[in-house]
């Protein structure tokens, strides 16, 4: 198994390697990163954010044509929310093993804070460790230091460390190791 992480040309450059490499660290598979060349669908004008779910379609998409199987993980600048939330950090469809994490409220700069690049790769490494991890058969936790706790705000987020808890780490082994 590998981890297909797709970066989009609008996220922040240069931090594609660091979060590859933090991803494989936390779930324990590796990875590799390349330009996305999956579709962007699903904008919204109205709310200027892109729908989740019709983003994940174009992931789908893509999978079949390429005949991918393993999880794919694209990281993109855009807004992203789904039905019933304002807005998310990130969405996985498990079942085709694709997964969407946005960076646009991952940065300080969104809250008037100062950048800090270090902050956005924790944050982009937790968010995709977190949708990849369902992927790979891992469901939410409610450990807040876990990986696999939905975080609702940045500072929840932030909280969460990057390493599975005892429990969700052995779900893991034990999903990959009935591949």
């Amino acid at each position: 198994m590998h981890i297909h992480i797709f970066w989009d040309s609008g996220s922040p450059e240069g931090l594609q390697m660091p979060v590859a490499r933090k991803i494989s660290a936390v779930l324990g598979v590796p990875s590799s990163v390349s330009e996305n060349h999956v579709r962007m669908m699903g904008y919204v004008v109205g709310r200027r954010q892109i729908d989740a779910q019709a983003l994940l379609d174009s992931v789908q998409t893509y999978k079949h044509r390429h005949g991918i199987s393993d999880p794919v993980l694209l990281v993109v600048n855009q807004d992203l929310f789904r039905n019933g939330n304002s807005f998310v950090f990130g969405l996985a469809r498990q079942v085709v093993g694709a997964a969407v994490v946005s960076t646009a409220r991952l940065g300080n700069e969104y809250y008037g804070r100062p950048a800090d690049d270090d902050d956005l790769i924790d944050r982009i490494t937790k968010e995709g460790a977190h949708e990849v991890g369902h992927l790979l058969g891992l469901d939410h936790c409610e450990n807040g230091e876990c990986i696999m706790f939905r975080p609702d705000t940045l500072d929840e987020l932030d909280r969460k460390k990057k390493m599975l808890c005892p429990a969700c780490s052995a779900s893991l082994a034990e999903h990959l190791a009935g591949e």
